[in-house]
């Protein structure tokens, strides 16, 4: 079942999250975009970014077939937000080389198929507003 609609805080730091993803890679980024998993059914990333040539020939207006290559979770608004883990699993198992989940004190998670890492392996630093989080 989807999310109720975010908060404005929430929609903000995913906003925010979007415009430096964009901004450092590309422009090729979307918000709050279905994408099919296979274990986990369809899930809607905060922001997703995948290579100009894997948007050609999809149907926009439908869920993404696949997984984009980062995903991207932000814990804003989620009282319970128990399922990340299983979400992070799919997102990886259905072919994203990185997730990217923002904790509700704004710490950043980077996750790969191998696990957790340190830092990005497509090179993004987010800095983020602190005073959008719960410090």
């Amino acid at each position: 079942m989807p999310h109720p609609h975010p908060s404005a805080r929430r929609q903000i730091v995913m906003t925010d999250i979007y415009c430096q993803i964009a901004e450092q890679i590309g422009h090729v980024a979307a918000m709050s975009a279905a994408v099919t998993t296979r274990s986990f059914g369809i899930r809607v990333p905060d922001v997703v970014w995948m290579p100009p040539e894997k948007w050609e020939g999809i149907d926009r207006d439908a869920p993404i077939p696949f997984v984009p290559d980062l995903c991207v979770e932000v814990l804003l608004d989620r009282s319970v937000p128990q399922d990340v883990a299983l979400r992070v699993k799919a997102y990886l198992e259905g072919g994203a080389r990185e997730v990217i989940v923002v904790g509700q004190r704004g710490e950043l998670q980077f996750w790969g198929p191998d696990g957790a890492r340190q830092v990005s392996a497509h090179g993004i630093t987010l800095s983020l507003e602190p005073m959008y989080f719960d410090l």
